[in-house]
């Protein structure tokens, strides 16, 4: 597959209820149809593709490396539903990616957002006070174009914006279509509810006032410390949406306590700020998280005395409680409905990434009902790492 590549950027070269809520803006700057992509960079792509493939489901659609053209990196791209992974390895050291993986270990890099107008996205966010990673450029080859540019935002962490209106492809131009995948095993999984980033002590507000200043978000949910906390360790939290509510971004700080929270953890860890875990959403959680275990997905769990009290503090649901119990399966509710969620170990062996697999029904809400036994499990977890 033959690509034209036009000012390609350094990072793509080689070398309960909420305590807040506010409205959308009135005029929406920055359009967003959802989440494009969330690429990965991870120390060895063919084997990291390989466990989403395995154990999440996901099938592999498209792959970039030196048999398309691409020299210094290898790509592997995995989806299901509208959930797309791009997991990037280097194919030698010393390069921006390989730095990136020896300071975070494997993680996310970029968060690309779908727009109809890139250019425009760029401007608009730039002029505002974003960092530009990327200008504007396009990328065509015989299916047609794509257009992306990208801003800095907090850590290593960087958002491209994604046109590709015009584009009929796999993926991206430069890419090569894989038609059919024999190892993905489907697990249900539909689309990116949320994606959270944990950032540094009395950082939460300045990432709360880029997203509010520079990408036109407003605060759709506010939880502090005395919301999130445990005997021993705080969080403070603040949701960010964009305007049609398509993408929200949890951004977290730590916060006082008797022993270390989950989100220093993170930043020992992780070498800084990044993204912590990303929520998957499901029509049919029990299926899923079914599905996800056989298939060697790890899940903290809670004890027993949580769901003795579920049908009291949470009403009539239509789930069986002792099937929620036997995969550890969370319940909240609002008044505009109830959600079920479950929180994965760490998929690395660095305590950072994790993911979320999430069910709404009619809940807007993120769970606030769950946190005290969801961070007591956490703090288990830490406590076995020796880490707490």
């Amino acid at each position: 597959m033959s690509a034209t590549v036009q000012s390609v950027p350094a990072h793509l070269d080689p070398g309960s209820q909420p305590t807040t809520q506010s409205t959308p803006n009135a005029q929406d700057f920055l359009p967003l149809k959802g989440t494009d992509h969330v690429e990965f960079y991870v120390g060895n792509a063919r084997q990291a593709a390989y466990f989403y493939r395995a154990a999440f489901g996901m099938s592999l659609v498209a792959y970039a490396g030196p048999e398309t053209g691409q020299r210094d990196r290898a790509s592997y791209v995995v989806q299901q539903g509208k959930v797309r992974f791009v997991l990037t390895t280097p194919l030698r050291g010393g390069d921006a990616i390989a730095e990136h993986i020896g300071r975070h270990g494997d993680g996310v890099k970029v968060v690309a957002l779908w727009v109809d107008d890139a250019r425009k996205a760029w401007e608009e966010t730039t002029s505002r006070g974003a960092t530009s990673v990327a200008r504007p450029y396009a990328l065509n080859d015989e299916h047609g174009q794509v257009v992306l540019s990208s801003i800095r935002t907090y850590g290593d962490t960087i958002h491209t914006f994604v046109e590709r209106t015009h584009y009929s492809g796999s993926f991206l131009p430069g890419y090569r279509a894989i038609a059919e995948d024999p190892v993905a095993r489907p697990t249900g999984l539909l689309h990116i509810d949320h994606m959270v980033g944990n950032v540094g002590w009395h950082e939460m507000d300045e990432w709360v006032q880029f997203y509010s200043k520079v990408m036109g978000f407003s605060l759709y949910q506010h939880f502090d410390d005395k919301d999130i906390s445990t005997e021993y360790s705080a969080l403070m939290s603040k949701v960010m949406a964009n305007g049609n509510g398509y993408v929200k971004f949890p951004i977290n700080e730590p916060a006082e306590g008797k022993k270390k929270s989950q989100v220093e953890e993170y930043l020992e860890f992780y070498g800084g700020p990044g993204v912590q875990h990303i929520a998957l959403a499901t029509n049919d959680i029990l299926h899923t998280v079914s599905k996800l275990s056989e298939q060697g997905i790890e899940f903290l769990q809670v004890p027993h005395t949580y769901y003795t009290e579920l049908q009291s503090r949470v009403g009539s649901i239509d789930e069986p409680v002792e099937e929620l119990e036997k995969l550890g399966i969370l319940v909240d509710r609002d008044p505009e409905g109830y959600m079920l969620q479950i929180f994965t170990r760490p998929v690395e062996d660095r305590p950072t990434l994790f993911y979320e697999i999430i069910q709404r029904k009619g809940s807007r809400s993120f769970g606030k009902g769950n946190f005290k036994a969801l961070f007591e499990a956490i703090e288990r977890e830490q406590q076995a790492r020796g880490n707490l």
